[in-house]
């Protein structure tokens, strides 16, 4: 049985099969759309802390010391890690003692020099520095949460060449006779702030 297009009934039967049809091709272009794609990576690498002093365990035995002594010792503080430092704080303990804790007890200086210190004269505990000296600290020989600045090692890879020289001073008296102590030094690394990379 055909379409018989002479009957009215079959002309809207027909124009509706071919508005259907134009419909159906509008609409694929309506809902056809572009596309594109791309991969975007980022390679992040967490910082490193890493404070190295001497190696590894700074410590000094003020012995046979007496009125007006003093020593020196030196050591390199570096930062081997690969990223920057807010600061360096420093703690220095020992056991409990006139000598530590008294009024007349040992005192601390720690300087710092650009280039390495040389024993002078040559095989001594007495050290000088080729180039300015930095003047870290100078104070009692035990404390704690010692902000040092302006320290090198502050940076990546940088390093510090440090003097300590330990004193007893001229006014310690009688009591102080025979006394010994063994003076730890411990360097915290602060990492630095966080930035935006």
């Amino acid at each position: 049985m055909g379409l018989n297009l002479k009957s009215t009934s079959s002309k809207v039967l027909a124009s509706a099969i071919l508005l259907t049809a134009a419909a159906a091709v509008a609409g694929l272009g309506t809902y056809g759309d572009f596309t594109s794609t791309t991969v975007a990576s980022a390679t992040v690498n967490a910082g490193t802390v890493k404070l190295q002093a001497g190696d590894g365990q700074v410590t000094f035995s003020a012995d046979g010391m007496i009125p007006g002594d003093s020593m020196q010792r030196t050591f390199k503080l570096s930062n081997d890690g690969n990223t920057d430092l807010a600061s360096i704080i420093l703690t220095s303990s020992a056991a409990a003692s006139l000598l530590t804790t008294g009024e007349n007890g040992l005192t601390m200086a720690i300087d710092s020099c650009p280039v390495e210190w040389t024993a002078s004269p040559a095989g001594s505990n007495v050290f000088t520095c080729a180039a300015p000296v930095a003047v870290l600290k100078s104070q009692a020989a035990t404390f704690s949460g010692v902000s040092l600045t302006p320290l090198a090692s502050l940076k990546a890879k940088a390093g510090d060449n440090l003097r300590v020289t330990l004193t007893l001073p001229g006014q310690a008296d009688d009591r102080y006779q025979g006394l010994r102590a063994t003076i730890a030094l411990k360097f915290d690394a602060v990492q630095r702030l966080a930035t935006s990379k």
